[in-house]
């Protein structure tokens, strides 16, 4: 794989926010069980090191295990972040695809709770684990 393919089954990303625009492009790809994200890392994603920013990994591990919950609720409720919590365990650069791997840990009626690794070129960076409060759709 060169520096700028993009692994098999993964798309553009299904929902753009004003928060992620500086970072497109973005991918994902639905599994039975998460929706991962995955971006093939740039300059826009790095602290003044040149490393991947801590802040873009809570940032998508968040949005990761937000869809992740939606997909095991049949997208039939919306998601707000309780509790984040990101361990760092490495580091990434330029050039290195970045992926986020969910795992919906339960779901329920009021709170679901998630948790997902981040990799750099299948490397562990980075643990999260989510609370999510669920919100009835409006309308």
């Amino acid at each position: 794989m060169t520096g700028t393919d993009i692994p098999d089954g993964f798309e553009p990303l299904f929902r753009k926010s004003p928060l992620t625009e500086p970072w497109e492009p973005l991918y994902a790809k639905k599994t039975d069980k998460a929706v991962v994200i995955g971006l093939r890392l740039a300059k826009p994603h790095t602290n003044g090191r040149g490393l991947i920013h801590g802040g873009l990994i809570a940032a998508l591990a968040d949005n990761a295990m937000g869809y992740s919950c939606a997909q095991a609720t049949g997208w039939t409720t919306s998601f707000v972040t309780v509790s984040l919590t990101v361990d760092f365990a490495g580091s990434a650069e330029i050039g290195q695809w970045c992926s986020i791997e969910s795992d919906v840990i339960k779901t329920g009626k009021t709170i679901c709770f998630a948790q997902c690794l981040v990799k750099a070129d299948d490397a562990v960076i980075a643990r999260a684990s989510g609370t999510f409060r669920v919100v009835p759709k409006k309308g």
